[in-house]
């Protein structure tokens, strides 16, 4: 017995020694510069989907939480040489009321498992409470939101290259071992691209407001050759919408645009925005063209209001409006969706799939819960957008209307599908929110430099 231990510890010993002297050579650095955790956190959520389908017998999940606590100790053990007064703004305590929401769910009256509202609250109020404090307190200049837009376009970039291998190339793996368990991937023989993400839903609306994130930059930017590049990158995320078969990202597509013309306050921009929209929206409706092309004719379809998949959602929500009729607090975390399969399979609404976030905190929470995020939302969007008319600054009031118009697009696009709450779509939402608290504090502190 002691044989075959010292055996098999002479097999990972070099692997431990490896791990933990990089691990400690990150941990300096992240010690000197904290925002380099953060950086790092923004790379993991979007690729560590892949090495969970590659090596699945490691829980690469819990990466995020990792990653996010560990950067946030660093900033607690160097608590004085941050300004924390920095939290006091709107989007930290109304995440904070949140956080304390969802873990008062933990003994709603229906019962739910604890293991379902542990592994539902991580999504749903821990990682997003954790981005936001990183966000607000590491953020500092205009530098570092390059950085961070560079960071996020060149992940986007990566994760189209690897949906466009998946599409003509094939899959890795785990990746057609993720494809052989779940069905709605593979539709009469057509693969529904993912790439990293956890499904072709969350790949098709990222890429569907990466998309007019870039073109916004794009439009934005005076230098000719970075026109020419961000232009490049955003017909890519469009190819990567259009293979991702998902529906639901046209309406991601449309809502970004309109949320980037709209805060443009440039009518000429606002009339060609609606009139190239308009067409858009006229050709997949009213027309058959491109319907030799599969990824266009399955697009075309979101627009059919007899289409199988919407009415099953709408005969659901019929349901669910029933049977949470005197529920006004909902059933609790991880009742329905894949975590109430998983931990609270003898529930009824872990039979009914929510097929939308907001219908999933709807089930979640109650209709008082519903209404209080919903409102939140909508709040912050709101406060966000306004922080544009205070800004004077060119090139910070382009890449927040960039970030702001796809984190409008991921919100109304959760209706449809589970965007919002899934990485990286929910990292992007909340570092883009973060952001339109930082701006105005970023241009009044460079003002005040100079």
């Amino acid at each position: 017995m002691s044989i075959a231990v010292l055996s098999v510890l002479n097999d990972i010993l070099p692997v431990l020694i490896i791990v933990g002297c990089t691990f400690l050579v990150y941990a300096i650095i992240v010690y000197n510069r904290p925002v380099i955790g953060l950086y790092t956190l923004t790379g993991y959520c979007f690729l560590f989907g892949l090495l969970g389908r590659e090596i699945p017998s490691i829980p690469f999940g819990i990466g995020i939480e990792f990653l996010g606590v560990f950067t946030l100790c660093i900033l607690l053990i160097q608590y004085q040489r941050f300004n924390w007064a920095r939290l006091n703004c709107p989007l930290f305590w109304l995440y904070l009321g949140w956080f304390a929401l969802s873990a008062l769910q933990l003994v709603n009256p229906a019962g739910p498992s604890f293991m379902g509202w542990l592994q539902e609250f991580r999504s749903v109020a821990l990682n997003p409470l954790i981005v936001v404090i990183l966000s607000l307190l590491l953020f500092e200049s205009k530098r570092e939101l390059q950085v961070f837009m560079k960071l996020v376009l060149v992940l986007g970039f990566l994760a189209a290259l690897n949906g466009i291998k998946q599409k003509h190339l094939g899959l890795f793996p785990g990746e057609q071992l993720f494809v052989e368990t779940s069905p709605t991937h593979m539709i009469w023989g057509k693969l529904r691209v993912f790439s990293f993400f956890s499904d072709a839903g969350q790949f098709g609306a990222a890429q569907a407001v990466l998309a007019v994130g870039a073109a916004v930059l794009a439009l934005g930017s005076s230098r000719p050759l970075k026109k020419i590049v961000l232009f490049l990158l955003c017909g890519m995320f469009l190819y990567g919408m259009l293979i991702s078969g998902t529906r639901g990202a046209l309406f991601a597509l449309f809502v970004s645009g309109f949320f980037a013309v709209f805060l443009s306050k440039n009518y000429k921009i606002m009339i060609v925005g609606i009139v190239a929209g308009a067409l858009c929206f006229g050709l997949l409706k009213f027309t058959s063209i491109g319907n030799g092309n599969y990824e266009i004719r399955r697009i075309r379809s979101a627009l059919d209001p007899k289409e199988a998949s919407l009415n099953v959602r709408l005969e659901n929500q019929k349901i669910l409006r029933a049977y949470l009729a005197d529920k006004p607090f909902g059933e609790g975390l991880g009742v329905i969706g894949f975590w109430g399969h998983e931990y609270n399979s003898d529930k009824f609404l872990s039979t009914i799939e929510p097929d939308s976030y907001w219908v999933k905190i709807w089930a979640m929470y109650g209709i008082v819960g519903f209404v209080l995020w919903f409102c939140m939302i909508m709040y912050l969007l709101g406060r966000a957008g306004g922080t544009l008319f205070n800004l004077k600054d060119q090139k910070l009031k382009v890449q927040l209307v960039s970030l702001l118009a796809m984190a409008a697009g991921l919100f109304v696009c959760s209706y449809g599908n589970e965007v919002m709450n899934a990485m990286p779509s929910s990292f992007l939402f909340n570092t883009a929110l973060s952001w339109s608290f930082l701006t105005l504090r970023i241009q009044n502190k460079e003002n005040a430099a100079s």
